[in-house]
This record gives structure tokens, C-alpha cells and sequence, in this order.
């Protein structure tokens, strides 16, 4: 059986599809998809078994069978140059006016995200393809027609870096011998077969974000797809380069694995906050005596989010790898001066934090806040700060300390608002979502959803008295949801953010969830 007849692509209707999906780019993928999808699908069961072991109580630490990794002499391979110095990068999904926005943003990075930005309806995913294929081609342009203004890309861009899917998403769109290719290999398989000679060419390179792995084993299946990717084109070993977002708890525990198995291919680890405090909740938080706070109490400078950024910072630093900082979700917020200045000042103090604690950079996620976080960063005496290292390494205690603070309605209704509205607009095609002056995309939204399942299903106390059981979420839900009963596709996001949230145990993802709402809003 041919690689061509073994391949079915569903209908694509962007004028593009056939210039991405090529023949030789399909059989590329079908490569990837055999000798790799079962390997990505034994690490999914992997990922359940290890929930069932800490539902049953076990509690995360680290591997005593990698220990020798841990007391190693070892390093990672030294940053490409365009790498060296990334001290401001900012984030946003693939659109062409979105890429050029960014690009042009005076950030060092920019990283094109297919992942929790981008609503993966087929057409988007051929699009953004298509777009970053013009970024490398220099012929990347886009005229609004509503404004008539031109965008186009300024003579020094910022480096770009790619995001896919997590292992988790498939891409049914496309199946091979019968079975959906990974999302992950859809979007790493086609970038890298496009586009890395002409960026290589470009005095830069293949660069990616990994996201939400869960150990070191899924950073080695990471590693044998990038060395066959690289040998099948024909680029040498380490052309490849790849930062790692911690963003789930297993990993925060396995940060050095993770990086000596990627160590020809890794330049550093990135924390993934708003996926972490996720993770912290669907991993380790099925039990009423791991209440969280309001949303807004789980912040960076304290608890398990302060602990898992300080030991990143150590690990990457002793192994000659980036400690990136995390997002900041703040946006400009219009026609307000004094409330603009406060979100600004927020997002600075957040910066100021990042780069004391000796992070080498940080993201954002509006063209407005790189100045912000940049002149954060000034403080730095170089172009990262790999010398540097924290007082206090924090260990296993540390990492699983719950953050103190109120349980209240205000933050049950704006977890209400702000999850089912972003769940509408994902169904409509919209990954990334300005929200109540944040910039919320899948990771914020699903904070909302686990913070609301567990106050309800072990039905938490609030901060005036109160019990957050099932007739107070439904009464509350209801009255929230009936203020939007205008937004698009609101009658169907309430729906399955209720459902999510009733659920006796947590779904992995609300986006496997939505994905066909969000097929069928893209074809109608």
C-alpha cells in the first residue's frame, strides 16, 4: 500500500490546501503517524494509569530510577545565537495579521501557536500553515478590508518558534491506514517539511515549543520524532531545537529527565502557569482536602507556583538550558487611563519578579506589554542570566503547597462568565479571547472549569458561610448564563461547560470535548 492511497484528507476549503498538503508533505506525515502514533498513544495510557495510582492516593515525587540522571555531569547543547537572547517573547495564534502584529512587535520571539490559541478548525490549521510558509518565503502581507490598512512585516522580525497540538489532540482530518493522525505530528510534521531550509537559510532555524508533556519519557518519544524527522529531510542531527513547557505537575518532578533526554535538541524550559495550576487541580486536586482559592489567589509569588518556578529556574540553569517565565494575560484596556495603568503596573511587578528570581525571559500576549516586560528585563547584565541561581531550591513539600486564600462568589460567577464565553468562542473558531481585560485562551479556561468541578463536587465552603454545592452552582449559572444569551454559540457552550463540570471525575480536556461543536460551527 502506497503512502498516497493510504491517506485520507477530509475537505479542506482554503484556496491554500493543496500548496500545504502536498503529496510529498502527506507522506511525510503517514511516515511520522506509523512509526510514532503508537508509541504517543501507550504514553496517553501511561498518563491514565498514573492518575489511577494518585487517586488511590500515591503522591508525586521524584524517580528513584532516574537518579543518576539527577546527580549527572551533564549539559544541554548550547542555544543557537538567535536564541541566546530571548528575554521578551509573546504568543498568539496564526492568522496572518496576528504573525505580523507579533513578528513586528520589537519581542525577540514570537511563537505561533497551533495549541491553546487557536481553535483547530481545518481550515485555520491550512491557514496558519500557509501563513508561516510566507513568513520564510518573504511574501507574508495582509490587507484588512474593513480598515484598508496594510500590514507587513518590518526588516528585523522576531524569531519565530512554533507551538503544536499536545499529544492528547488528534487531527481527524486526516487519517492514516484508517486511524486520525496526531494533531502534534499534523503541525510539527508540516512547519518542519516546509519551512526549515528557508529558515535555516535565514540565518535561523526549525525551533518549537513542546507543550504539555508529563514526564521524561514523552520528551525521549519527542526526541526519536525529531532525529527521524530530521534524518528523513536530510538536516543534521541538532538542527532541530525545542523549548519545554512545565506546565503539568508529573513534569515539574522529572524537569531534569526531561531535559537529558531532549539534550541534543532542548535551549530551555518554559513555565506554563495557567496549564500548571490546570494540571495541579485535575492531577492532585480529586479530594476535598485540596480545596483551591478564587482563581485570582493562585499567584506566582507563592505556594506550588512559586516553589515549581524557583526549581526551574536551578534545573535549567545547571544544565545550561533557558528558565523562561510565564504569561502575562493583561491587556490594554480602552477608554479607562487609571484601570490601564493599574493592568500595565500588574504585569510589570509580575516581570520585575521574574527576572530577580533569575528567569532569562518572559512572555505576553499584546504588542503593548513588550515595552512593559522589556524594560522588566533591562535589569538583566547580559543577554540571560544562566549563572545566576536561587537561594533555595524547593523540594516535594514545597511543589504540592496549596495556595491559601477566599473561596467566593464573585470568583464562582467570573469562573462562570469568563469559562463559557471562551468555550463559545472557540466553537466559533476563536482560540485566544480578550476577556475582562485578560487575554484568555484553553489553559484560563480550564482553570475555570476544574476550579468550579471540585468546588462543587466536594462541595467547598465559601468565604460568607455559604456551601457551594449543586443547587448554588446551577442557581448561579443560570443567572450568568442568561446575561449572555446573545453571545454565538452560547447555548451550546453552556451546555458542555455544565456537563464539565457535573462530571464525576474531570475530563482531560474541554477542547476533545468541544471539537465537534467546533467541526460543526466551521462547516455550516
Amino acid at each position: 500500500m502506497t503512502a498516497e492511497r493510504a491517506v485520507e484528507v477530509g475537505q479542506a476549503g482554503h484556496r491554500r490546501a493543496g500548496e500545504v498538503l502536498t503529496p510529498e508533505a502527506l507522506a511525510f506525515l503517514a511516515e511520522l503517524h506509523r512509526r510514532f502514533d503508537p508509541g504517543r498513544r501507550d504514553l496517553l495510557a501511561q498518563r491514565s494509569r498514573r492518575q489511577e495510582r494518585l487517586d488511590l492516593g500515591e503522591r508525586p515525587d521524584f524517580l528513584e530510577e532516574t537518579a543518576d540522571v539527577r546527580a549527572g555531569d551533564w549539559t544541554v547543547a548550547p542555544a543557537p545565537a538567535d536564541l541566546v537572547d530571548r528575554r521578551v517573547e509573546i504568543t498568539g495564534p496564526t492568522n496572518a495579521k496576528m504573525v505580523i502584529n507579533a513578528l513586528n512587535s520589537g519581542a525577540r520571539v514570537f511563537m505561533a501557536d497551533f495549541e491553546d490559541a487557536t481553535a483547530p478548525a481545518f481550515d485555520t490549521l491550512i491557514d496558519g500553515q500557509a501563513n508561516l510558509i510566507d513568513r520564510w518565503k518573504g511574501t507574508l502581507a495582509f490587507d484588512d478590508p474593513a480598515s484598508g490598512k496594510q500590514y507587513r512585516l518590518a526588516a528585523d522580525p522576531a524569531v519565530l518558534i512554533v507551538r503544536p497540538r499536545g499529544l492528547h489532540l488528534e487531527e481527524a482530518h486526516v487519517r492514516i491506514d484508517g486511524a486520525p493522525l496526531a494533531g502534534a505530528l499534523f503541525d510539527f510534521g508540516l512547519y518542519l517539511f516546509h519551512n526549515a531550509r528557508a529558515a535555516i537559510a535565514a540565518g535561523s532555524g526549525p525551533y518549537f515549543y513542546l507543550p504539555k508533556l508529563e514526564g521524561w519519557r514523552e520528551a525521549a518519544w519527542w526526541t526519536e520524532v525529531i532525529s527521524f524527522a530530521e534524518s528523513a529531510i536530510g538536516l543534521p542531527r541538532g538542527t532541530v531545537r525545542v523549548t519545554l513547557l512545565i506546565e503539568t505537575l508529573p513534569a515539574a518532578f522529572e524537569m531534569e529527565e526531561m531535559l537529558h533526554a531532549l539534550k541534543d535538541h532542548v535551549v530551555g524550559l518554559n513555565c506554563g502557569r495557567w496549564d500548571y495550576i490546570f494540571s495541579f487541580i485535575k492531577r492532585f486536586g480529586r479530594t476535598a482536602e485540596r480545596l483551591v482559592p478564587d482563581r485570582s489567589a493562585m499567584t506566582m509569588d507563592r505556594a506550588f507556583l512559586r516553589a515549581y518556578s524557583l526549581r526551574l529556574i536551578d534545573t535549567c540553569h545547571r544544565r545550561g538550558a533557558h528558565a523562561m517565565g510565564g504569561m502575562a494575560a493583561a491587556i490594554p484596556v480602552k477608554d479607562d487611563e487609571a484601570a490601564n495603568a493599574q493592568a500595565f503596573e500588574r504585569v510589570a511587578a509580575d516581570k520585575r519578579r521574574e527576572v530577580s528570581s533569575g528567569h532569562d525571559g518572559t512572555w505576553v500576549a499584546h504588542p503593548a506589554l513588550v515595552p512593559v516586560a522589556l524594560d522588566a528585563f533591562a535589569a538583566m547584565h547580559g543577554p540571560n542570566q544562566l549563572d545566576r541561581f536561587p537561594p533555595e531550591v524547593p523540594g516535594r513539600d514545597a511543589l504540592l503547597e496549596l495556595h491559601s486564600g477566599p473561596r467566593t462568589e464573585a470568583g464562582a460567577r467570573e469562573a462562570i462568565r469568563v469559562g463559557v464565553q471562551y468555550l463559545a468562542a472557540w466553537i466559533g473558531g476563536r482560540g485566544a479571547v480578550p476577556l475582562y481585560g485578560l487575554m484568555e485562551d484553553a489553559a484560563t479556561a480550564e482553570i475555570c472549569r476544574l476550579m468550579l468541578w471540585q468546588w462543587r463536587r466536594f462541595q467547598a465552603p465559601l468565604d460568607d458561610g455559604r456551601t457551594f454545592d449543586e443547587r448554588l452552582f446551577a442557581q448561579m449559572f443560570d443567572e450568568e448564563v442568561a446575561d449572555l444569551r446573545n453571545v454565538p454559540h452560547i447555548a451550546d457552550a453552556a451546555d458542555l461547560f455544565a456537563e464539565l463540570v457535573r462530571a464525576e471525575q474531570p475530563a482531560e480536556f474541554l477542547t476533545i470535548a468541544a471539537q465537534g461543536l467546533l467541526d460543526r460551527a466551521s462547516s455550516a
